[in-house]
């Protein structure tokens, strides 16, 4: 009766895919030759009902499997781990084979044992049962007990074991035997991780770079040279990287599956969690595998470990909260604990909406007891959370597309809350990270220019007060000894010997980045150094000397001053170059620079002291006219016009232009190589009431003598409303005396000569990449790769020239890689500043 169904099944199924063919036949009319009209209309049909006899065998197969083998289970966790789960939360697909399924021995070991068969013989069992008595009699009489034949092992070898596959001796932790088949997305597959030793395997492994192995490699799909390599990796201890990470991804899926799919014991669960974190630290760099088994490890490692024992972590690869950090922050909430820093501190870190600047991953453990004592600070007994309504839930999606499963999490019985969608702690946690941040960063862009530099006396220096007991360095008494030294005795050092004394070695170009660094490390002491590089004038050169003072207390920002203590030490800077005119400074010119120092109104204690201490710079080391005249010669007329007005703004405020003074005016412009006549000129622009003028010195002669005519200037004179709005304007004129003063050490060609282009050393194309990377402070990967193939560079290749020719110009980096490529803040600024374009409202960070 059942053949006799087969047929009429087969004539039923032919007739209907007869008539389709030749209605196919007919619509394509002419365009079909006779034979291949033959060919459709009878052959066709045939090949029809082959296929879906073949899909209908399959399918019957599968429902056989269902019937003779018992559905695999997944343990159920713990309930003191914080999970539970079941066989209806680990579902494998249909016609997963359950674990010692296979457990027929064959007579012939190249036959493959059919899965319909395996629960009805009961030869096999025998067979097994002897082949136990020979074994225990064996070890009874005191003989080794060899490794397993691969052709009796049908299921796990536990670790401790080994088997042999392929001449090869294998430890355990592998699935060996035949795979049970799968049917998923209406196709038969096998079981990935098994390792069929019925299969070919070639001598030798000759593909370690994995150009045959699929993306999900399987070990009864690949060919018989990626199995013999396969298989010399497990063999030569599954640590060579060498290999293509796609034969680990083979191993992991055997490890994931036993984990999930078997019933391993509590001890068996940790061996195969600490495995899959050794595998992890293998590829580091490797996103696929630290994506795929992280969640492994998370999920696992929640089931092995009770959720108060999990520790915070502060590194995430995934694009989501880890489940075991959510587990913990969701006990902890539950039970109404609040959060300590560093379990703040870890959420935030590990959330995938947050962002972090350099600081926190440069020098992270810097920054994290930084966090910890400010948010000690604000929250003394701990952060307390609103317990939320959501309920913990997981779902795994094995490595190997096997099988899905969902955890749902709880705790007496009861569900965890899932703080996933809670953003007030975040946020909380966001600003104190911010200011720790902002503390950091002049530490941080000294390790950056410095990765070495990490425990030196100029590192230590530079730390926030509050973490130098956190941090000692013994260098910091004698660093400080050394500076009382040199302030008993003056003050006056080599700037060469400042920067040797914080750093070891006196460099052979001082630059701006130096003094800064040297500046605020002395001020965390509580010295200053004058003249401070940002409000300089120029720097001084490694053989000039520096001004080392009292500054009264220690000072973490140098850079937080008055506007005051700006115009008054841009007045006392004009007013040492009129006393420098004539070579020479008067005993009266120092006190009355003194005078004009301590006179200053609106000061703190602390800018009288910088300020005195710059005085005594700018009496000691005279300006370099030489160098301002010739960067006054090609200045445009802008420039000179606001330098000319600068000058007679720095004279005294008492409202009167003595002859002395107009003198030293004359003198300035003359060195300069200006025209002295303009003095007067723009003393009168500047509607400054003069004195009376000494025509000359007084002499008896002869009376009635007349006075002669006022002098006639021709130059052009400045304009009376332009000069009152550079003299109100404090930051204008800084800037402009910046442009015209201060010697650009980083402009310098090799040749000496100064210039003003910003992309010197760089071809066209990176020049218009740098100018589009300093427009914003960060770049993901993926838009920095868009922006290369924009201006036609390679990525790789674009980062290393940028960084190099940064590196060259301003001895740091411009792109920092973390999370993409963070832009270099000092580095864009100055870019900018030469651009003409300021920051451009760029949002830069300043690590």
């Amino acid at each position: 009766m059942k053949y006799i169904l087969a047929v009429f099944r087969v004539v039923i199924w032919y007739s209907l895919l007869f008539v389709v063919a030749m209605i196919g036949i007919v619509a394509a009319g002419d365009v079909l030759s006779p034979g291949a009209q033959m060919a459709v209309a009878f052959i066709a049909p045939a090949v029809g009902v082959w296929r879906l006899e073949r899909r209908r065998k399959f399918k019957r197969a599968s429902r056989t499997n269902k019937v003779h083998t018992a559905a695999p289970t997944t343990p159920p966790m713990p309930e003191k781990h914080g999970l539970k789960g079941g066989a209806n939360e680990y579902a494998p697909p249909e016609s997963s084979a359950p674990r010692g399924a296979a457990s027929k021995t064959n007579t012939d070991p190249t036959e493959r044992p059919s899965s319909n068969r395996r629960s009805e013989s009961s030869q096999g069992y025998a067979a097994i049962a002897r082949h136990s008595r020979e074994i225990a009699a064996k070890r009874d009489r005191g003989q080794q007990r060899a490794p397993a034949s691969a052709s009796r092992r049908q299921d796990w070898v536990p670790k401790g074991e080994t088997v042999e596959v392929g001449g090869r001796h294998l430890d355990g932790m592998i699935y060996v035997g035949t795979p049970p088949a799968l049917s998923t997305y209406g196709y038969s597959e096998k079981s990935r991780p098994y390792i069929d030793p019925a299969l070919p395997v070639a001598r030798a492994g000759t593909d370690k770079a994995g150009h045959d192995m699929p993306y999900w490699p399987g070990y009864s799909g690949i060919p018989p040279r990626c199995r013999a390599t396969y298989l010399d990796w497990l063999a030569s201890g599954r640590s060579d990287t060498s290999y293509d990470p796609g034969y680990m991804f083979l191993y992991f899926y055997g490890l994931e599956r036993r984990f999930f799919m078997d019933e391993p014991s509590q001890d068996e669960r940790q061996d195969l969690v600490e495995e899959a974190r050794r595998l992890a630290g293998l590829y580091p760099g490797n996103r696929s595998v630290q994506r795929y088994l992280s969640e492994f490890i998370e999920i696992g490692q929640a089931g092995v470990i009770e959720a108060h024992k999990i520790e915070p972590i502060f590194e995430n690869q995934t694009w989501e909260l880890p489940f075991s950090l959510k587990l913990a922050l969701g006990v902890r909430i539950r039970e109404d604990e609040p959060l300590d820093a560093d379990w703040v501190l870890s959420w935030l870190m590990c959330d995938p909406e947050s962002r972090l600047r350099t600081p926190a991953s440069r020098c992270f453990e810097e920054f994290r007891e930084l966090f910890r004592l400010k948010f000690m600070a604000l929250h003394p007994e701990g952060l307390k959370i609103r317990k939320p309504r959501a309920t913990l839930k997981a779902t795994y999606r094995a490595a190997s597309s096997e099988f899905t499963g969902t955890v749902t999490a709880e705790l007496g019985g009861k569900p965890v809350p899932d703080v996933s969608g809670l953003r007030q702690p975040i946020q909380q946690a966001q600003k104190i990270a911010e200011e720790a941040m902002e503390d950091l960063d002049k530490y941080s862009r000294f390790l950056g220019r410095n990765p070495d530099g990490r425990g030196t006396m100029e590192a230590h220096a530079l730390l926030p007060l509050e973490l130098w007991s956190l941090f000692p360095a013994a260098e910091m008494d004698a660093l400080k000894a050394w500076a009382a030294e040199i302030v008993a005795a003056g003050g006056l050092v080599t700037a060469g010997d400042v920067v040797k004394r914080l750093e070891g070695v006196r460099p052979e170009k001082i630059g701006k980045r130096h003094l800064t660094g040297a500046a605020d490390a002395l001020a965390r002491l509580g010295f200053g150094l004058a003249p401070d590089p940002r409000f300089a004038l120029r720097s001084p050169k490694a053989e000039e000397p520096v001004v080392l003072f009292h500054l009264g207390a220690p000072v973490e920002k140098l850079e937080d001053v008055s506007a005051g203590y700006r115009s008054a030490l841009m007045q006392l800077a004009l007013a040492s170059f009129v006393a420098h005119a004539d070579g020479h400074i008067a005993e009266a010119e120092r006190v009355a620079l003194a005078e004009q120092a301590r006179s200053a109104e609106g000061l703190s204690e602390q800018e009288k002291h910088r300020l005195q201490a710059n005085v005594d710079w700018f009496l000691a080391v005279p300006p370099d006219i030489t160098l301002l005249r010739r960067k006054l010669k090609d200045s445009a007329e802008e420039d000179l016009a606001a330098l000319r007005a600068s000058i007679v703004a720095a004279a005294p405020a008492d409202g009167v232009i003595q002859s002395e003074e107009v003198a030293g005016i004359e003198k300035l412009y003359k060195a300069l190589g200006m025209d002295p006549g303009l003095a007067y000129s723009d003393l009168h622009a500047g509607v400054v009431p003069d004195g009376p003028r000494t025509v000359r010195p007084p002499r008896s002669g002869a009376p009635g003598e007349a006075i002669p005519d006022e002098p006639v200037t021709e130059a052009r004179t400045l304009d009376s409303a332009r000069i009152a709005a550079i003299r109100s304007d404090t930051e204008r004129v800084s800037s402009v005396l910046g442009e015209i003063f201060a010697e650009d050490e980083e402009s310098e060609t090799v040749g000496g000569l100064a210039t003003d282009h910003p992309f010197d050393g760089l071809d066209e194309k990176h020049a218009e990449l740098v100018r589009t990377l300093v427009s914003q402070a960060h770049w993901s990967e993926e838009t920095f790769e868009a922006v290369c193939d924009t201006h036609g560079v390679m990525p790789a290749g674009a980062l290393e020239a940028v960084n190099e020719w940064s590196f060259e110009t301003y001895d740091e980096p411009l792109l920092d890689e973390y999370d993409g490529y963070d832009v270099s803040p000092d580095v864009s600024a100055a870019i900018n500043e030469k651009l003409g374009g300021g920051a451009r409202n760029v949002q830069t960070e300043t690590a």
